[in-house]
């Protein structure tokens, strides 16, 4: 998880005066946990789902709430800026989207420059998906005018210099020799041309979601910027922007907005329209449990959590949700604000209305060994998330789609439905830890859902175990030879059968079954094919392994 580092003085320049102690006693209780500290600085772990606590200026905001220095729904004042940026149709297969603000009154004395690269960097990977979902860029705007464009370029052509080199380059050679470019190439090199960001005399601001250009390069004494954010996530572009303003906003930046325009409709960014949830304060007494709250307390805890309330009725309340806080998006998520507000220690203790003794779940006995078995023949575990993608649940596995529980409101492209094979997350953590040496071997045990006619509600979960190796002689014999040791050390026989399994090397692929005394299994095992592995953007061969269990 994301952590930030920040000196007492910096909380103390923003008005936050407290004693160092109290401060550290304190700063665990708002859901964030100390990493370390000293007597100058201290280094605070927050969940990422707070990415608005992401830096300083978000910390001390949150906290001046907590202790009721400043309550309330945070006002910040936008201004049209009267410029705007001319969006290309080209760039809608690329890198569809974009949101511009302009910020003027900006310090970047100190240790400030540094703090705002580290933010951008962490927004990058909780928000940005390490750049693949969304990506920013920060300018000197003192140096650039619009309107600005936003365009795509043929490779070899609209040469600039990137950020920290002497010479220009091609877009083309940036991604294949400047070490940023070899490091994110893989998110736009297979397109024919990729987007470019320039001002009215084409002077080149940055190749996202690759690079900026030196010209537009911040440095101490730049006091007035132009944040631009890319990504194929039209809503997490604008949050990421709406995050990046407000914290420039917390300490004297003056934000104003700018005009997007696309070929078939404007929008203005960024916007700070507050999102307004109905909350219920018996739903709040019963999700936190141990509280006796009435509307009006309820109400106290929503400022303090930087909230505005109306109430409504004795059991209702209107809640306006700051446009930085992204991750509300229920009723619940505002009542577990209210807990934290409330302070959990204060929760009253109770014992459950219930007369039982517990026992551990027979699948987690046979998960724990299942673990065991896998940390013994030298995988590494990892954890992924059960929901996923079309593409690269099905088309970049090369698998016929099938019916598939989809998620109704997904917030994201990237989250649609929910997974039925556990394959591709370990292809994405392969393709989002190439850089690491190799062999890599790693496992995964969890749940899939399936859609079935024959149940009652139409779906039914099952539970798998897979595995992938890669290094540069993985093969049918080594998989094979792996998958033997798992099934018999787990206790089944085991058949093989010839397999058409699309996602593997025709003739180096086998499905299997098997049975023990209480269970059986089912599932296959070979050579990942090398249009997958590409789909992947691997460099070497790759193994793999999936088995269900049938209770």
């Amino acid at each position: 998880m994301p952590v930030i580092t920040f000196k007492y003085k910096d909380l103390e320049d923003l008005g936050i005066d407290m004693e160092k102690d109290e401060l550290i006693d304190t700063l665990p209780m708002m859901s964030s946990d100390i990493e370390d500290f000293n007597d100058e600085e201290i280094k605070v772990e927050f969940f990422p789902n707070r990415p608005d606590n992401l830096s300083v200026e978000g910390v001390a905001r949150s906290f001046k709430g907590f202790i009721g220095q400043e309550i309330g729904l945070p006002k910040y004042e936008i201004i049209e800026s009267g410029e705007s940026v001319n969006v290309s149709d080209e760039v809608a297969e690329i890198r569809p989207y974009i949101a511009f603000a302009k910020i003027e009154g900006v310090d970047f004395s100190g240790d400030k420059l540094k703090y705002i690269m580290d933010f951008q960097e962490n927004l990058h990977w909780v928000i940005g998906r390490d750049r693949k979902k969304v990506a920013i860029g920060i300018h000197n705007a003192d140096v650039i005018k619009g309107p600005f464009k936003y365009i795509a370029t043929p490779k070899q052509e609209n040469s600039f210099i990137p950020l920290e080199k002497e010479s220009e380059m091609t877009p083309e050679e940036i991604l294949t020799k400047h070490e940023k470019g070899k490091d994110y190439a893989h998110l736009i090199e297979k397109f024919d041309k990729y987007p470019l960001i320039l001002d009215s005399d084409d002077n080149i601001l940055s190749m996202p979601p690759i690079i900026n250009g030196e010209l537009t390069k911040i440095k101490e004494d730049t006091s007035n910027i132009i944040v631009d954010v890319t990504g194929n996530d039209e809503r997490a572009v604008n949050q990421a922007l709406n995050i990046i303003c407000s914290s420039f906003a917390e300490v004297g930046g003056k934000i104003k907005s700018m005009e997007v325009k696309y070929s078939n409709k404007t929008i203005v960014s960024p916007d700070f329209t507050p999102q307004e949830i109905n909350v219920h304060v018996d739903v709040a007494n019963e999700l936190i449990g141990g509280t006796d709250l009435d509307a009006e307390t309820t109400k106290e805890l929503l400022l303090k959590a930087r909230f505005d309330a109306e109430i409504l009725n004795d059991n209702e309340l209107k809640v306006y949700v700051p446009a930085y806080r992204i991750d509300i998006l229920h009723e619940v998520d505002v009542v577990e604000n209210i807990a934290v507000q409330y302070r959990i220690n204060s929760v009253e203790a109770k014992l459950p209305d219930i007369n039982t003794v517990a026992y551990e779940n027979n699948w987690f006995k046979a998960e724990s060994t299942i673990r065991e078995v896998m940390i013994g023949l030298g995988f590494q575990e990892i954890m992924s998330l059960m929901l996923t993608n079309e593409e690269a649940h099905y088309t970049k596995m090369r698998q016929k789609e099938e019916d598939h529980v989809q998620v109704s409101r997904p917030i994201t492209i990237d989250r649609t439905m929910i997974r039925t094979s556990l394959i591709n997350s370990l292809m994405e953590f392969l393709e989002d830890n190439k850089h690491e040496d190799l062999p890599q071997k790693i496992f995964e045990i969890g749940d899939v859902l399936y859609i079935d006619d024959t149940k009652e509600n139409k779906v039914r979960t099952s539970k798998k175990l897979a595995g992938l190796i890669c290094h540069s002689t993985a093969n049918f014999t080594e998989i094979k030879s792996v998958v033997t040791s798992i099934v018999s050390n787990l206790g089944y026989t085991m058949e093989i059968s010839d397999s058409e399994n699309p996602s593997f090397i025709p003739g180096r692929v086998a499905d299997l079954k098997g049975d023990s005394l209480n269970s059986s299994i089912k599932g296959f095992f070979g050579e990942i094919s090398p249009e997958v592995i590409t789909n992947f953007t691997l460099d070497y061969p790759v193994i793999g392994f999936e088995i269900e269990f049938i209770v």
